[in-house]
This record gives C-alpha cells, sequence and structure tokens, in this order.
C-alpha cells in the first residue's frame, strides 16, 4: 500500500528507506539523490509530512544549522514534524565527569573509557584526516573498553573496528607493489590523479590546501548540542512542541518500521543520540 506521507530523509548516508525521499552530499545509488544541503534544501515549500536528519546538524557551524532549520521548516507541511539525532552534549559531558573522577582513582577500566570520551568530545573537532585518533584507537589489539565504546556508539563502533581489524590483516606491500598501485590509481581515478597533480604543483604549500580541502570535507563537527540549546534553535528557526524522545519513540505513528535509528535486533543504530522531535505550527488553528 502507498505511503499516504511524504516523508524526507536528509543526509542519510547509507542509511536511508525506499518509502522516503532520501537525500545526501553523495549518492552511491537511485535510491539518494545527491545535493550539498548548504545551499539549500532542492524542493519547494510545504511539501513534506516529515523531515529527519541524523547526526548530520553537528556537522553545520551555527550560522550554517540556523539557515539549515529555517529550510527544513519551509519545506514541511503546516503541522508536519521535524525529528533530530544528534550527539547529546549533555549526556556526553555527565559521562566525561564521571569517567575523569574513576580515572583519578587510578583504575585502568576507567582511565581506557577515559580517553574514548576523550576522542569523542573532541577528536571530530580537530582531526587533520579521516578518521581522525579515533580510527588509531580502534587498530590496538585489543580494542580497549571495546564494550564501553560499542554501548556508547552502536553500530558506527562496530564499523569501524571492523574497518580497523581489515587494515591490520592487510598483507605486507613490496614497493614495486606500491608503485604499481599509484600508478593504477593514477589512471583509473581522477580523484586522485587531481590531488598528485595539486601535490606537483603546490609543493611545500601543498599540506596547508590538503588540510583546508578536509575541513570543508564534512566530516568534521563544528558545534555541539543539549536538549536546551537544540530547544531555543528549534523555537527561532520557526518549529514548536519541542520534545526530547528515545531511539524508538515518536510522535509519528510509523516510525519503528522504518529502522532508522533503530536495528532489527531491537539495538540502537547511534546510541549516543539526542533525539528531539517538533512541530511547524498550523497557522489555520
Amino acid at each position: 500500500m502507498e505511503n499516504k506521507f511524504k516523508l524526507l530523509n536528509l543526509g542519510c548516508g547509507n542509511r536511508f528507506h525506499p518509502d522516503w525521499v532520501n537525500v545526501s552530499f553523495f549518492s552511491k545509488g537511485k535510491e539518494v539523490l545527491a545535493h550539498d544541503l548548504k545551499k539549500g534544501i532542492p524542493f519547494p515549500s510545504e511539501t513534506f509530512d516529515f523531515v529527519y536528519h541524523s547526526h548530520l546538524l553537528e556537522h553545520f557551524s551555527k550560522k550554517e544549522a540556523f539557515s539549515f532549520l529555517i529550510e527544513c521548516c519551509r519545506v514541511l507541511k503546516p503541522g508536519g514534524m521535524i525529528r533530530i539525532a544528534t550527539p547529546d552534549l549533555e549526556a556526553l559531558a555527565k559521562v566525561y565527569l564521571h569517567a575523569l573522577q574513576q580515572a583519578k582513582t587510578g583504575s585502568i577500566e576507567w582511565i581506557n573509557r577515559y580517553e574514548w570520551i576523550m576522542l569523542e568530545l573532541y577528536d571530530q573537532t580537530v582531526r587533520t584526516q579521516s578518521g581522525g585518533d579515533m580510527f588509531d584507537y580502534f587498530l590496538q589489539d585489543p580494542v580497549p573498553e571495546a564494550d564501553f565504546v560499542i554501548q556508547r556508539c552502536g553500530t558506527e563502533a562496530k564499523n569501524m573496528m571492523t574497518d580497523a581489524k581489515k587494515t591490520q590483516i592487510q598483507s605486507p606491500v613490496t614497493t614495486c607493489g606500491r608503485w604499481r598501485k599509484k600508478i593504477q590509481r593514477i589512471i583509473h581515478d581522477p580523484s586522485y590523479r587531481n590531488d598528485c597533480f595539486l601535490k606537483l604543483i603546490l609543493g611545500k604549500k601543498y599540506p596547508v590546501y590538503r588540510l583546508g580541502h578536509f575541513h570543508q570535507s564534512g566530516e568534521m563537527h563544528k558545534w555541539m548540542y543539549d536538549s536546551f540549546s537544540l530547544s531555543r534553535l528549534l523555537i527561532k528557526t520557526g518549529f514548536s512542541n519541542c520534545v526530547q524522545k528515545n531511539a524508538a519513540e515518536s510522535s509519528f505513528p510509523q516510525w519503528n518500521q522504518y529502522l532508522l535509528d533503530m536495528e532489527e535486533d531491537g539495538s540502537i543504530y547511534k546510541p549516543d543520540s539526542l533525539f528531539m522531535e517538533a512541530v511547524k505550527p498550523d497557522l489555520i488553528k
């Protein structure tokens, strides 16, 4: 049966549903529309009943986030709803303070947990390469306090551990083999080819270019929110009735069937999230 609601999933990455209109900065298939969301939302006003985005808002600066949420409000029908998942600064700060106090007692368990919490707080904002120090953390064998990390970060942490393990078991490559791979990439990968050209042209200035390019790549976090600041931002951008939810809870009756914040086994996709819903006021009432 055709869904009577018009649903919009923004910044979806690899997590989308066919009943939704799915938009991401880069598309890996026909189910996802590629669009730079910093340039607005490419749909007419009052098109959708429900707008959702997960772990997207923190990648915008405060000014960009304000403009983006105004766009979210614009494309919603009056009475329509927005749902946001974003890292929870309040919950993270509480865990950080607890971990700090326990680490000071000399507990190895909590020293390791403190190390991870510091990465959660800062690595996404200061990293200079993809994955940052978080990826290096997962290269450890065994990964310290792996269960604690998974409990906090869910599927994303599991995926990063898997990727790190794949890196560790790669067979050694000879110098000749490395050059062969580079030549093949230059031939078949336009992005890598352009990068090599820029490295040749820019010389010593190339690292500065790379750092600036990475900072604009969209991977880094530019701001964080707690329930108070996110509610205030939503109200300033035209929303009302801001309510904090959990991953499986929504005012939208069909929410759980889409498995966007939940996994099939009932676990939470990103347990470290703040989930907030709000409504675009219906001025007719």
